[in-house]
């Protein structure tokens, strides 16, 4: 079976005030049918960029970028996002069958079992007439999981998803989402910015360079499913694996940090002497 999806030296710049940012450098990849990926990186690295890419909502600047496409009848891709991602006007069980409505494949009693199924797999079953309003924000962070479920996609991408929670809601949804992931076997590509959280989930890490966002380094990760993170924490190779991948970060966070204080510098620079030639 060939490789879900295909990247090959892709790069990705944007125009910006005074010249071309780099975003993505010659990345080149490989990503299994049903692997579940997990990508981390420095702020700014390209990771978001990467994922919008694969996301048809970004295009390469350079490069060749090739998702093969399965079953004609299933969605190639679902994303969720970092950020509230529900329709606030929609209940949580309009919510959960949106994806279904809105691609024409709605299939009448099959859905209706289908939501039902994947609102109960997240907890909110006994929620399906309330509005996002009537939710917390962990809640509304398992309804996109259920809506993006619901779809049966291909490929599922997933930009930072529990960043925002609290410890207690992160843990909870990350063993859910593991549970979940294990019954539908399908294509994940995970960003995060947790190096617990990305050993935790994923079959394979990659470490992603400071911009322009290059490939440093793919880690596998060896532990049998189904995983809880306080059982991992409990292994020397947990702490292992976690250790290296800090080793490969550090050096990447502390200049995308230089970078990052360097153009905050400059645009002061540029602020105060505008103001003094006032």
């Amino acid at each position: 079976m060939p490789d879900k999806i295909v990247i090959r030296e892709v790069g990705r710049t944007f125009d910006v005030k005074g010249g071309v940012f780099a975003a993505l450098d010659r990345v080149s990849l490989d990503v299994q049918d049903k692997e579940f990926l997990c990508i981390v990186g420095p702020s700014g690295c390209g990771k978001s960029t990467l994922l919008r890419m694969l996301g048809g909502l970004e295009h390469p600047t350079s490069g060749i970028l090739t998702i093969h496409h399965g079953e004609a009848d299933r969605p190639l891709t679902a994303m969720i996002f970092q950020e509230e991602s529900v329709f606030p006007w929609l209940t949580v069980e309009k919510n959960a069958a949106y994806g279904l409505k809105v691609t024409g494949t709605w299939r009448g009693p099959e859905s209706v079992e289908r939501v039902d199924y994947f609102l109960e797999k997240t907890g909110l079953a006994r929620f399906r007439t309330f509005y996002p309003y009537q939710l917390s924000g962990g809640m509304k962070q398992r309804l996109s999981v259920a809506r993006a479920f619901v779809t049966n996609p291909e490929i599922l991408l997933m930009d930072e998803p529990f960043a925002a929670l609290d410890e207690q809601n992160k843990l909870l949804l990350q063993q859910e989402l593991g549970k979940l992931w294990e019954e539908n076997r399908g294509t994940v590509v995970f960003i995060t910015h947790s190096l617990d959280e990305a050993v935790l989930l994923g079959d394979r890490v990659l470490v992603m360079s400071s911009a322009p966002g290059r490939i440093k380094q793919s880690i596998p990760i060896p532990f049998e499913r189904p995983r809880t993170l306080m059982s991992l924490r409990r292994t020397p190779e947990f702490n292992r694996i976690t250790q290296e991948l800090w080793d490969l970060l550090r050096d990447e966070v502390e200049r995308a940090r230089a970078e990052e204080s360097g153009r905050v510098a400059a645009t002061a620079t540029v602020t105060i002497n505008a103001e003094s030639a006032g």
